[in-house]
């Protein structure tokens, strides 16, 4: 009882410790099963998933097979159930026929993490082989002289199982003249002997029949036979003896087929058929009696077949002398195959991936590659190397196993295919190589931001354009590959005078036109600014940007603008009238016509040119100044009154123009100049009179008749009580501003049409703007030289109502007033002989200091009836209270300061 509690003991020990020693092996990449010969395909060899610790799906998942190195795949992983199994019978003689350990190799490859277990399955003898002989038949001649114990050779059976079911012995069985001994040579090999127990006699029996049979360890056990024949001989008295007990012979495994590797010899000391001594091999396994030759006569050794040290290292060969007695001595030859560096390293490419991210991290694992060579020493040391220039690297996690990692990180946009050729050299010599070429494609990832061929645009573009018209073309490339390389265009936020920046121009998405979409005017917009942004199609998308800057182009489509002379108002005769005096010299300042344009560059570059003249030799204009000045001396015979036509145009193509007109009095004194102001004025009435024909002036007449009638009748108490309200009141507000005036001398002031106009000329400046609010008229400090002298006042000039006034009523004219005192603001000088009327706008004085040439002669009373005077008066004095309305008026809407309304009664 205790006897069998120990046993079972030690049994669970040596369980454990397999089970331990299973564990560490597998942790260590290396699994080990056994399994007995002759197996029948799918038997099972070892639970591979359990012994990794793995689940079926991970199995799947990771692409597990199994790879053998051997020419016949002997090995299979079950897919449902993870285990181990044969692919193919597996026999061990055939395999490891001289081995006695019977080993089979293989890997497992788990793909998806790059990993290799190697496997050892130790294929186990079974006795599945009986002993054999070579031969069947045997002879054997023994002389009737041999004395009783001679021994003699006899053939050896063969058994290539191993252990305890190899051969185990020999029995002999048929005559008692026979005994048999077996001898156990140094190697354990059994060498049976045919011993003579009793002496032969040739008359009594010539031959003799025996049985000699060979038996293995086997459960149950085989046996091999062959029958042995003896024939008795007459006396020969010497057996052949050999020159060497053993032979020993070293050759290269490439040694030509037919040479001769060596030669044995015996001798016999008989004479005659007893001396004849013939060879022939005792014992040789099939391969090598397919590899060796033996001549019977010569004892040469020949080579009948290739030799390959990798498939058998060495071969014992044993041969055996015979005479013609049939004596015979046997000896051991040994052949030893020299290594030769005959084999190229196999290189075998056990696991690779064909695409990797370019994203990859450094030391990523792309393929395992297998090395072997079947030489041995230094012919089988095998180095690998990857050729230059790619940016993988080498590591040896395994015996014979590369694994080609990444060395830094890739790049798709320098190198999108990379071949990796790995080369494996022996160290013979010459060394021997190989070598495998990895495909790899480097797959792509949005690590690029699309880039703009310019660093910034601009263009051109001419105002007035077609809404709709293409501007110009941003264009961005990006190195990615498909999708993260498909670029979009977008504007930028951005706007226009108050306007969205998309109302002006647009982007075309996928080709990055820009196309402006209303017409642009350079008078407006001069430049616009904007961005466009380039975006690809990757996750997340990346972008640029690029600044564009389109510049309008001017175009002449302003005309010129003329700011001076003013347009001429309707039925006015004022408007742009100049004063040149007869006496002035060639080149004198006349006028000075000013124009701008609303263009620019060379489109609004102005060129003024006299276009018209009432007498054209008499007056030149300024190309580039637009000034009027004399080109000669007016003579006595030029017209007083002078009219220019000045074009004025730009230098556009083509170019655009205006004219001004400007009207030249020649006149020396003023009261020529208003007498021929007078004379026009009179003409254009009469000339307009005469053109609307009969009719006009009679409805005038019946209007001035009702007018007059009307007053006369019924308003002219209440027009007197108003009148003299208003009076009053003007003096009121304006007693403090007409104090700035009283010093001028009232023979600076003439009055025309009841009109009272500021004569006196002086230096003065004119600054106008389009807002005639802003428009002002100033006097520069002592520049009352050169000025028009004024007309001295008649010596009586006659009552205005019939009637003197009182004696001493006129009153000492005040001292002039400084022109010093009105402020000056220079704009545009304009030459002090020049007079400028600047129509409505009038300044009147005391009605005692009107000239006579401001009322109607009949208003004198020379010939007149004191109704009629009176008449006149009134209709004076309402065509006066018209005029200060107008200047009132005028004084509020159109110049910024107005200068005094002096009235009396």
């Amino acid at each position: 009882m205790c006897a069998a509690g120990r046993r079972w003991g030690r049994r669970q020990r040596v369980l454990l410790w397999g089970v331990l020693l299973a564990a560490w092996e597998a942790a260590w990449g290396q699994l080990r099963y056994s399994v007995p010969e002759e197996m029948p395909k799918g038997s099972f060899v070892g639970d591979v998933a359990k012994d990794l610790g793995l689940q079926m799906p991970a199995l799947t998942d990771r692409g597990v097979r199994i790879i053998d190195r051997g020419r016949t795949q002997y090995f299979a992983l079950h897919g449902k159930t993870g285990h181990l199994v044969t692919a193919e019978r597996i026999d061990r003689e055939q395999l490891c026929r001289l081995v006695e350990k019977c080993v089979l190799r293989c890997e497992l490859i788990m793909e998806a993490e790059m990993k290799i277990y190697r496997i050892e399955v130790e294929i186990r003898d079974i006795n599945d082989n009986a002993p054999s002989f070579k031969d069947n038949e045997l002879e054997q001649r023994i002389s009737e002289m041999t004395a009783p114990g001679s021994r003699f050779p006899l053939p050896e059976a063969h058994d290539p199982d191993l252990g305890q079911n190899s051969l185990q012995s020999y029995e002999l069985s048929g005559d008692e003249h026979f005994s048999l001994a077996v001898q156990t040579g140094p190697d354990g090999d059994l060498h049976p002997e045919l011993v003579l127990a009793k002496a032969l006699d040739r008359e009594e029996a010539a031959f003799h029949e025996l049985v000699l049979r060979a038996s293995d360890g086997g459960e149950p056990s085989r046996t091999g036979t062959a029958r042995i024949r003896v024939t008795v001989l007459d006396a020969n008295d010497n057996a052949p003896v050999f020159s060497q007990a053993e032979y020993t012979v070293r050759v290269p495994e490439d040694v030509p087929v037919g040479s001769v590797l060596v030669t044995v010899t015996a001798t016999d000391a008989d004479e005659g058929l007893n001396g004849h001594v013939k060879y022939s091999f005792h014992k040789i396994t099939d391969r090598e009696s397919e590899l060796f030759h033996l001549d019977s006569e010569t004892g040469e050794i020949t080579l009948k077949d290739n030799l390959d040290f990798e498939e058998i290292s060495s071969h014992e060969l044993q041969v055996q002398a015979r005479d013609g007695g049939d004596l015979s001595h046997k000896s051991k030859v040994m052949i030893t195959v020299t290594d030769i560096n005959d084999n190229a390293p196999e290189l075998t490419v056990s696991s690779a991936v064909s695409e990797i991210s370019e994203d990859t991290p450094t030391g990523t694992v792309v393929a395992l590659v297998h090395v072997h060579d079947r030489d041995s020493g230094a012919n089988g040391e095998v180095r690998c190397s990857l050729d230059g220039g790619v940016p993988f690297l080498l590591e040896k996690p395994y015996e014979d196993y590369y694994r080609v990692v990444t060395a830094r990180e890739l790049d798709r946009e320098r190198e999108s295919e990379y071949n990796v050729t790995v080369r494996a050299a022996d160290g013979g010599g010459p060394s021997l190589q190989s070598s495998r070429v990895l495909c790899l494609r480097v797959l792509d990832v949005n690590d690029n931001a699309p880039v703009f061929s310019q660093e910034r645009y601009s263009a051109r573009l001419s105002e007035n354009n077609v809404a709709g018209a293409r501007v110009l073309r941003v264009r961005a490339t990006d190195s990615d590959w498909g999708e993260n390389a498909r670029v979009r265009y977008r504007l930028g936020e951005g706007g226009v005078r108050g306007w969205p920046l998309s109302s002006y121009v647009s982007v075309q998405a996928e080709t990055g036109a820009l196309y402006a979409l209303r017409s642009f005017d350079y008078e407006e917009v001069r430049e616009v600014g904007l961005w466009v942004w380039a975006e690809d199609g990757g996750s997340p998308a990346l972008s640029s940007n690029v600044s564009v800057r389109l510049v309008i182009v001017d175009e002449n489509d302003n005309a010129p603008q003329v700011l001076y002379p003013p347009a001429a108002l309707s039925g006015s005769v004022w408007s742009g009238v100049e004063l040149a005096a007869r006496s002035s010299e060639a080149g004198a300042l006349v006028a000075k016509v000013v124009a701008v344009d609303a263009d620019a560059g060379q489109n609004a570059w102005l060129s003024y040119e006299l276009a018209k003249a009432t007498e054209p030799g008499l007056f030149r204009v300024g190309l580039h100044s637009g000034e009027v000045r004399t080109a000669r001396s007016p003579l006595a015979r030029d017209a007083s009154r002078q009219s220019l036509v000045v074009l004025v145009k730009d230098h556009g193509r083509p170019a655009l123009s205006a004219t001004a007109t400007l009207s030249v009095v020649l006149a020396e004194s003023v009261a020529e100049l208003l007498a021929e102001l007078g004379s026009a004025a009179r003409a254009e009435a009469e000339a307009g009179a005469g053109e609307a024909g009969g009719s006009l002036t009679r409805w005038l007449v019946l209007a001035v008749a009702a007018v007059s009638c009307l007053f006369l009748a019924f308003l002219l108490l209440l027009l007197a009580l108003r009148l003299r309200r208003w009076r009053r009141s003007q003096q009121q507000l304006l007693a403090a501003g007409s104090g700035a005036l009283r010093g001028v001398p009232a023979t600076h002031f003439v009055g025309i049409d009841g009109v009272r106009a500021f004569l006196h000329s002086y230096s003065h400046d004119v600054s106008l703007t389009a807002d005639s609010r802003k428009s002002h008229l100033r006097f520069s400090a002592d520049s009352c030289c050169d000025t028009l002298p004024a007309r001295p006042p008649p010596d009586e000039p006659a009552p205005l109502l019939g009637d003197e006034e009182p004696a001493g009523a006129q009153q000492a004219d005040p001292a002039p007033l400084p022109v010093s005192s009105l402020k000056p603001s220079v704009s545009a000088t304009f030459p002090s002989a020049t007079l400028l009327l600047f129509h409505p706008v009038i300044c009147v004085t005391r009605r005692e200091d009107l000239d006579v040439f401001s009322l109607p002669r009949f208003t004198r009373g020379e010939g007149r009836s004191r109704e009629s005077a009176f008449y006149w008066r009134f209709i004076y004095n309402f065509n006066y209270v018209i005029t200060v309305l107008q200047v009132v008026h005028w004084h509020n809407f159109s110049w910024g300061t107005a200068y005094p309304l002096p009235l009396e009664s």
